[in-house]
């Protein structure tokens, strides 16, 4: 029987493909085996990165490519290398980043123009930002289109801008990235192009062209190399009996393979297309075999008839949107192929586009009948009463979605055929001349306009209408509204709903009822989360669809007028707006240039930006693994206080496991400690007690990361919950058990003025208002990760990815009781940070080298993002308690507060965050401020420095504030704003040493030239001349400053210059991305410059910056605080001038003798004549210069669509005054990124735990980052050269932290547009209580807004209108 199935299977070949042109041929392979898995571990291409594993990033985005050799075609596509399956691309070629271009054959104009446009920061995102816009390019060659003028791509503008849309970025703020890609695109307009090292401004037309890195459309790289095209045979099956891989040819194979005995363990076998549904349901277990459906042509087939069209199971979600979009023959497209392309523009919303080139339509739906999947395609092809044709054995049915969806779970050995989406234009006899029209629309509400989220509820409604004479109204003949994604098993057809409108003329009652009975139908099951928003997006799509149909004038305001044809042409226009709204706008950036210390401030690249576009730069997870190198999992425990019993791994699934190593492993003369800093330590491991949810419990080695992650997933750890303390999980309970970290008095901020006298001046106070704020996730694109080998004489090298490798050097001396100088550590580069690769970094370092030691192994991590997240702990979740007493006139006299922070379990770098709250709100002058502020010890994961720790808190609580202020007192907060700025006098007051002089204090320039150059005033009558225009869409806008104080830390640096002239430079800092290096370079190159050779030429091509080594350079402290940059540049400044001196005194001597004397020769001479060519410094900041003010303000417009609660932000304008900058383009780019990061903060980002303090946000899937569509569609920076700070580095100040606390303007805006909404409300009787005071929450979800602008809003504006009838 066996036999008959592998020759079943196909004839059996062997695994072949091609990676950048060079073969592959693989004679077996583990069949779970992905692509992603494959180049990182056994080929040199390591530009494809691991960041979710979930399909959810584009991190690991390649070009797949497949032939044709019947049309001698090749068909090129973007595809997710984390779950494609190796074995799925036999005869295939895959192109990478380091396929495009490269050091050595030159870079790629892709790799030219991102560098170019400053578009890389970390690096670890841009690799897969160049591949998903080269499959843009690639394919749109392929279109039938007129050729572009040269140099340019057959690619649009929106097309270019889509084309990295299912890619994440945590550094850019992806505006940069989007002009690199819009570069390409035929009809740019290279004024809308943004601030670049390609051309300068005033610039014409032609030359910008010719400035920009020439793309060669008919390029030199070929997709699909020849030697394989030879190889390509009609069949490419796989030998089943050498990969676990089946390939039936025909249903009939299929049908064997299935009832073969062999298979009667469905555990052990899986029907495969794409795979991608791995990227939802994680695979725990190990399937032995795997059928591989897509070569049966009966699963493949695209047929189409007059009744309709029909798409086998295995049919790309692509494909499906190609054939649906396509124009029938002959003619204009009918009404069917409307509802046709709006099924395609609703399933181009669906995950991104290289998920869409490997999923297909029948897995999803699979998917949902089967697990319950929150689909799409289920929901919208239920609404046009779609087929399916199913198998069972020999036995085959058609059976409607509907009753498919209903059905049992699929049983494993079925297999779904086919769809069949009815033709409505045959089925209904629907035309103008009978007056009667077929409407179908599509609807979702996600957190991502053009989709890549699952959905809070999906909606599609076909109505048949005609236009009653006798009614004189519109009536619905017939129609279909379906519902799904709202937390339910399936998607559902509202049946009750259809049956009562069926018949009936269209009116405000009419529609009113129908949406009571929605909300009956539309009921989330027990534990969905915002159920009640999820019911009111329900009725909102279905008033939405109907009330054009409406014959009221009360209703115009919302969509128009109401006779049939005015409804199509708004149906189109909103198609049109929808469609429009996806893409960006043109930003500007506004730089002022230094030459006075030339090369520094000048805008150079970024140092390393072809290579990290390349995928040539290394991480540390890119080094390769030395020999019998093992690798770790952390057991985490999901209890947040309990004992520890015992850790068991289940014998049969954990295959390769090497060891489990606990705090019993950690030597006798080491310490369990596992992260540090001066205020204390956190264990590496529970011991008997487990103190909180993701704490650390065990390491799993084994042979491969895959291998220690599934090991992990079968651990059993026995809690026992006797004789323990219930667990703190909240402030209120720490506040109660009086559990709190001390605040050394040093750390605590000081109170400004007399509360009671400024109490006691006010003419109203608000007392004891509450605020609370959660956490936030870091989302490095880089998880955690570290590599660690033993070397002679009980030593131990650790490559690290981490802002702290000086703490990690010594917590792993102390662990394994071995002295400091038996440990080094490296760290290269980092592949983002923002305050996550410092303490939490320690303990996976910590843990890989306390297994190294033990076992006499390399041992290398790298956390998966699930785990990366329940451990990571993030920024501090708090609680706020003000009284604010203030004048009639907006000017406050008093603010008070309590603060509760949650830490966590360890202290950490916790105490700080009092000062830094306290700081960052001092930014308004609140006469008197008094404070207590307590630092809560929870039983949660320790919360540690995130950007901008304490600050962007601080910020938000003075914001809260003025608009609560502005509220009571019914004026505008503007104006609250502008007189509780600061005086001179009053900065002094509340600043004292950071407050600098009165010429530093820029932010009364930067408010008023903001004013102005955002056009604040007359925006903002427009706004609210829309907002009485409009009742389903509200718009606001807002102003808000900043004040951010940071402090300088000492800092070490080291350069050497080398007998050829070369110069090598050490720093104390770490690159994360930040342009540190960049920076360090440019103050080189200006110090050593000094020494005036003849013909140096460009002294930056002579320096390089090496990676940070813990031996070599000592005292390297933490790379935080936004300041590390400038201290890293003085550091090395310092040492240039000892140099310099040197040199200065051998080239005043050669000069007796030479006439001429350039670099190279100085340095030969002086290498001669033994002058030391190395030297190294201690920068420590001195008490005048430490601590000094950053200023800025931001101008944001948003618009809320009072339906869904959508928010989309139309606009935001920021000044920021860098002082003398370093490097513009540099600090753009960190403008820009930490605004963006500021607004997932604020508006996206849910960081939940469940109730026993385990993180629950544990991927792309429930962690909403910004992405492309959600960043301002025009945005607008200033980066001010303000060049009034001479006792700071060079004039500079700095950029990475202080800008992220601007993105309150997009929170503050959004608030001004609710309020909108809750006055009309509020007229229509829906609302108890005020319209103008009211807390929205942070982030201001959704949900979050929509419940604020009423959840029964549409209900009482119907019965408004009715009763005004």
């Amino acid at each position: 029987m066996a036999n008959e199935r592998d020759a079943a299977a196909g004839s059996g070949g062997s695994l072949v493909f091609a990676v950048n042109g060079e073969r592959f041929e693989l004679p077996t392979v583990d069949p779970s085996t992905t692509l992603l898995a494959f180049l990182r571990s056994e080929t040199r291409f390591k530009s494809v990165k691991l960041s979710c594993g979930e399909g959810g990033c584009g991190a690991c985005v390649v070009l797949l490519s497949k032939y044709d050799p019947v049309v001698d075609e090749v068909k090129d596509f973007t595809a997710s290398s984390c779950l494609t399956l190796l074995c799925s691309i036999n005869g295939c070629s895959i192109t990478t980043s380091e396929g495009l271009g490269n050091i050595k054959d030159g870079f790629h104009p892709i790799h030219q123009r991102i560098a170019g446009f400053h578009a890389s920061q970390c690096g670890f995102c841009t690799p897969g930002m160049c591949v998903s816009l080269f499959g843009a390019l690639v394919n749109a060659e392929k279109a039938n289109r007129p050729d572009p003028p040269p140099g340019f791509s057959k690619l649009s503008v929106s097309e270019a801008e889509k084309s990295i849309a299912g890619n994440l970025c945590r550094c850019t703020g992806y505006r940069p990235i989007v002009d690199a890609c819009k570069s390409f695109a035929s009809d740019v307009d290279m004024e809308d192009l943004g601030f670049n090292s390609f051309w300068k401004k005033g610039d014409s037309k032609e030359v910008k062209v010719k400035s920009l890195p020439l793309y060669n459309r008919n390029g030199d790289i070929c997709t699909f190399p020849d030697f394989l095209k030879k190889e390509i045979c009609s069949s490419m099956s796989l030998d089943p009996t050498r990969y676990g891989w089946y390939n039936p040819l025909r249903v009939e194979e299929l049908q064997n393979l299935l009832k073969d005995n062999d298979f009667d363990n469905a555990n052990e076998m899986k029907l495969v297309v794409g795979n991608t549904g791995t990227g939802y349901y994680k695979e725990l277990k190990r399937y032995d075999r795997y059928i591989d459906l897509r070569c049966v042509p009966e699963l493949s087939i695209v047929k189409k008839d007059p009744v309709g069209v029909e798409f086998g199971a295995t049919v790309t979600i692509s494909k499906v949107i190609e054939s649906l979009k396509k124009k029938d023959s002959g003619g204009s497209p009918s009404r069917g192929g409307d509802v046709s392309k709006k099924i395609a523009n609703h399933m181009e919303k669906i995950a991104s586009g290289f998920i869409r080139n490997t999923g297909s339509i029948g897995g999803n739906l699979v998917m949902a009948q089967r697990k319950c999947f929150p689909s799409d395609i289920a929901t919208i092809l239920l609404a046009v009463d779609s087929e399916v044709d199913i198998m069972n054995g020999a036995r085959s049915e058609t059976v409607m979605l509907e009753d498919f969806l209903k059905r049992p779970p699929l049983d494993p050995k079925s297999v779904l055929l086919s769809v069949k989406i009815p033709n409505w234009e045959a089925v209904r006899k629907v035309s103008p001349e009978t007056n009667t029209m077929l409407l179908f629309e599509t609807y979702r509400a996600a957190p991502r306009p053009l989709g890549r989220a699952l959905a809070y509820l999906n909606a599609a409604f076909l109505a048949e209408v005609s236009f009653g004479k006798i009614s004189n109204g519109i009536m619905v003949d017939h129609c279909r509204l379906a519902f799904g994604a709202y937390g339910t098993k399936h998607a559902i057809r509202a049946r009750k709903v259809e049956e009562f409108l069926t018949g009936k003329v269209l009116s405000p009652g009419v529609l009113y009822d129908a949406i009571k009975l929605v909300r009956d139908v539309v009921v989330p099951e027990e534990g969905t989360t915002s159920p009640a928003y999820r019911s009111s997006l329900a009725a909102g799509f279905l008033f939405e669809f109907f009330s054009p149909l409406i014959d009221s004038e009360s209703c115009k305001g919302f969509l128009g007028n109401t006779l049939l044809a005015d409804a199509s042409k708004l149906r189109r226009n909103k198609s049109a707006t929808d469609k429009m709204r996806t893409v960006l706008s043109s930003g500007k950036q506004v730089i002022e240039l230094s030459t006075e210390y030339d090369p520094v401030g000048k805008p150079i690249t970024k140092s390393g930006g072809l290579i990290q576009a390349s995928g040539e730069a290394v991480y540390v997870d890119d080094i390769p693994s030395p020999k019998n190198c093992l690798h770790g999992a952390f057991i985490y425990s999901t209890k947040p206080l309990a004992r520890v019993k015992g850790i068991k791994l289940e014998p049969k699934s954990h295959p390769g496991v090497t060891a489990l190593i606990s705090f019993k492993d950690i030597p006798k003369s080491g310490e369990n400690i596992g992260s540090k800093t001066f205020l204390g330590t956190e264990p590496l491991f529970a011991n008997d007690l487990t103190e909180w949810a993701g704490q650390r419990l065990a390491f799993v080695v084994a042979d491969t990361q895959k291998h220690a992650d599934m090991a992990t997933n079968f651990a059993v750890v026995d809690y026992n919950m006797e004789d323990v303390d219930p667990p703190i999980l909240s402030v209120e309970d720490a506040v109660k058990r009086a559990s709190f970290f001390e605040v050394p008095p040093f750390l605590y901020p000081k109170q400004v003025g007399d509360i009671s006298n400024g109490m006691a001046a006010a003419d109203h106070k608000i007392i004891s208002a509450e605020i609370k704020l959660g956490s936030q996730y870091y989302f490095y694109m880089e998880t955690q990760t570290a590599l660690a080998v033993p070397d002679e004489d009980n030593c131990m090298v650790v490559y690290t990815s981490s802002q702290m490798p000086e703490s990690i050097h010594s917590t792993i001396a102390k662990c394994l009781g071995i002295p400091e100088n038996n440990v080094r550590v490296i760290t290269r580069r980092v592949g983002g940070g923002f305050g996550g690769k410092a303490m939490q970094s320690m303990p996976v370092a910590t843990a890989c080298a306390l297994a190294a030691h033990k076992l006499h192994r390399p041992v290398r991590i790298y956390l998966n993002r699930k785990t990366d997240m329940i451990m990571a702990g993030g920024r501090h979740p708090m609680k706020i308690t003000y009284s604010v007493g203030f004048k009639s006139d907006g000017k406050i006299t008093a603010l008070e507060l309590e603060i509760l922070i949650n830490a966590g379990i360890s202290i950490d770098f916790s105490p700080l965050l009092p000062k830094n709250i306290v700081t960052a709100l001092k930014k308004y002058d609140w006469g008197a401020l008094a404070f207590d502020i307590k630092v809560c010890k929870t039983n949660t994961p320790s919360r540690s420095t995130m950007r901008a720790p304490g600050e962007v808190q601080g910020s938000f609580i003075a914001e809260a504030v003025i608009e609560h202020v502005a509220s009571t007192l019914s004026i505008e907060v503007d104006y609250v704003r502008s007189v509780n700025l600061h005086t001179s006098h009053s900065l002094d007051l509340f600043y004292e040493q950071s407050a600098g002089e009165p010429l530093e204090y820029t932010l009364p320039l930067i408010w008023n030239k903001l004013s102005m150059s955002s056009s604040f005033n007359p925006r903002s009558e427009i706004v609210k001349e829309f907002n009485r225009c409009n009742k389903w869409q509200k718009r606001g806008i807002s102003r808000v400053p900043i004040l951010y104080e940071v402090s300088l830390r000492p800092t070490p640096g080291k350069v050497g210059i080398l007998s050829d002239g070369s110069v090598v430079v050490e720093v104390g800092g770490i690159e994360l991305g930040q342009g540190l290096w960049t920076k360090v370079k440019q103050v080189t190159a200006f110090a050593l410059g000094s020494i005036q050779c003849d013909g140096s030429g460009d002294f930056l091509d002579k320096i390089r910056v090496v990676q940070s080594d813990t031996l070599s350079l000592i005292q390297g402290g933490m790379t935080a605080g936004s300041t590390t940059s400038e201290t890293s540049c003085e550091a090395v400044r310092l040492c240039c001038n000892i140099l310099v001196e040197r040199l200065a005194t051998l080239k005043g001597r050669l000069k007796e003798q030479m006439v001429s004397i350039n670099w190279e020769t100085l340095i030969q001479q002086a290498s001669l004549q033994d002058v030391n060519l190395s030297a190294s410094s201690y920068y420590v900041p001195d008490s005048a210069s430490k601590a000094y003010l950053n200023y800025g303000a931001a101008v944001s417009e948003v618009e809320v669509n009072v339906l869904t609660g959508q928010t989309t932000i139309l606009r935001s304008d920021i000044i920021y005054d860098c002082g003398q900058s370093l490097n513009p383009a540099v600090d753009l780019g960190q403008i820009e990124g930490s605004f963006v990061q500021g607004i997932g903060f604020f508006m996206l980002e849910e960081y939940s735990e469940n109730s026993d303090g385990l993180v629950i946000s544990e991927g792309t899937w429930t962690y909403k980052i910004p992405t492309v569509d959600t960043i301002p569609k025009q945005f607008n920076v200033e980066v001010l050269n303000s060049g009034h700070h001479k006792k700071h580095v060079l004039s500079s100040k700095a950029s990475g932290e202080p800008p992220l606390l601007l993105a309150v303007s997009v929170h503050c805006a959004t608030r001004a547009a609710i309020k909108e909404s809750r006055k009309q409300l509020l007229q229509w009787g829906g609302l108890d209580g005020s319209a103008s005071i009211f807390q929205l929450d942070v982030p201001a979800t959704m949900p979050v807004v929509k419940e604020l602008c009423g959840l029964e809003a549409v209900e009482r504006y119907l019965e408004w209108i009715v009763g005004r009838e």
